[in-house]
């Protein structure tokens, strides 16, 4: 409905129009639109056109984030407040749903008239860029934060998966080390029941303790062949289920040249039980190994995130070596490349010179150009992470060999709120988040694509 009910003194009430000359407001009766809705009502969609400025008289309007189907509220435009497209705006398609919370009512004024608006008043124009950069200020801390704790749940998923393997080994490997420790008071007891010679059960506690655990690479048929002949001859020897005890015995290396004249210094009586006490413990000693390496990979797992979180120093500026930051975050995201089946080649340079800056930072960067390669490659490709040291600067390049970046949308890639993907899954502020980090490190961002190669490169000033 045409907006001839209203009055100038209507739109001085809106702070943003405060102190305008009248016939300004006038004017911008003359060019707007009044609509209303009723509380619940449908204002914006995602993926629709970006056309109007949006003066909110009555009511009051709240936006969401639309994930999956799910609602998420960003904002809200309160009475007296001014939204939507405003002058010298890049924004071309809304992202969030826009929904009235009350009985609402609503001044549009078309982007078509921003022109003339500049000729009627500057002084508003100014008024408008200014709400447009605080507008765009809270939008990029609130992506900022959004984008950590997509960071945060994508490493909260790659955590339990990962440390999901080795518990569940070490978890294996406690509950066989129960039962085999169990098994060794009777094994031993059955062993020197027969009184074998002192220096014999000396030769055989020594190969226990320190089996020789390396063996030739065998081929599985050549390993097949192996514990079948070491499985025969520990049922010549009476030994319970050779079979079961050959995997165990030619794991820690041990072979027929090595076992025939260690059994053969014992009593021929003695010689089942020495045979499964020996496996028993040599076992043992696998499964420890088994755990330690488990706690091991743990432990790696802990540090990465140290790393990547930043949480063991301060958030200040400090010397950083770019290769354990990248480390940390390709740890981080292994997982999503292997649900994505994308292989990753380090091209790393040596005795790269450190750089200035902040890890957390830094890590975000990184993250964010990773996680949209990973996003640019469904159902697998190449991603190439390379270092080099170019005059007084160090050179970061993330390399993919997915479509490539369109060569209409290539330069616009680096622009806020400019997104490729579908209304409500990217905001257009990831990139232009990356670029503002670097700047803030004294640094450059470029990006350069052709189908099969896509590549972005940091450059960040190497401390001398």
């Amino acid at each position: 409905m045409p907006a001839a009910t209203l009055t100038p003194n209507d739109l001085a009430r809106v702070a943003t129009f405060a102190e305008l000359p009248p016939d300004t407001l006038q004017w911008l009766l003359d060019h707007g639109e009044v609509r209303t809705y009723a509380s619940g009502d449908t204002v914006m969609s995602p993926g629709d056109p970006a056309e109007f400025m949006v003066v909110v008289l009555a009511g009051g309007l709240q936006f969401f984030s639309v994930r999956n189907g799910n609602r998420e509220p960003i904002f809200r435009v309160e009475k007296g407040h001014v939204s939507g497209v405003l002058p010298y705006s890049r924004l071309r398609t809304i992202q969030g749903l826009g929904v009235a919370t009350d009985a609402t009512e609503l001044l549009l004024l078309h982007r078509d008239n921003f022109p003339a608006l500049e000729q009627i008043s500057p002084e508003l124009v100014q008024r408008l860029v200014g709400v447009m950069s605080d507008r765009a200020r809270q939008e990029a801390r609130g992506q900022e934060r959004d984008d950590k704790l997509r960071a945060l749940g994508k490493l909260s998923a790659g955590l339990a998966h990962e440390l999901n393997n080795p518990a569940a080994a070490i978890m294996r490997a406690a509950e066989a080390l129960n039962n085999r420790l169990r098994a060794k008071p009777g094994l031993l007891l059955e062993l020197v029941r027969h009184c074998p010679e002192p220096n014999a059960l000396a030769d055989l506690a020594a190969v226990a303790s320190n089996p020789p655990l390396t063996q030739a690479t065998l081929s599985p048929l050549e390993r097949s062949d192996r514990e079948d002949e070491l499985a025969e001859w520990l049922e010549e020897q009476n030994v319970p289920d050779g079979y079961a005890l050959a995997s165990g015995l030619l794991e820690a290396g041990l072979t027929l040249a090595t076992l025939k004249p260690l059994i053969a210094a014992l009593p021929e009586p003695s010689r089942p039980s020495a045979l499964v006490w020996l496996e028993g413990q040599l076992t043992t000693l696998c499964l420890v190994r088994d755990v330690q390496e488990a706690g091991g990979r743990i432990s790696t797992l802990v540090s990465n995130v140290k790393t990547y979180s930043h949480m063991d120093r301060a958030g200040d500026f400090a010397p950083l070596d770019v290769h354990a930051g990248l480390d940390s975050t390709v740890n981080i995201l292994s997982y999503c490349m292997r649900e994505e089946k994308v292989q990753l080649t380090r091209d790393y340079a040596p005795d790269l010179p450190l750089v200035k800056g902040q890890v957390s930072s830094l890590n975000q960067v990184w993250t964010n150009l990773l996680d949209n390669a990973i996003d640019a490659m469904p159902g697998g490709g190449q991603i190439t992470l390379r270092t080099r040291l170019e005059g007084d600067f160090v050179l970061v390049s993330v390399t993919d060999n997915g479509p490539g970046i369109p060569p209409e949308v290539l330069p616009h890639i680096l622009e806020p709120f400019y997104t490729t993907k579908p209304a409500g899954e990217g905001t257009g502020l990831g990139l232009d988040i990356a670029m503002r980090i670097v700047e803030q490190h004294d640094g450059r961002l470029e990006v350069k694509s052709e189908p099969g190669h896509t590549e972005f490169r940091v450059w960040l000033p190497a401390v001398k």
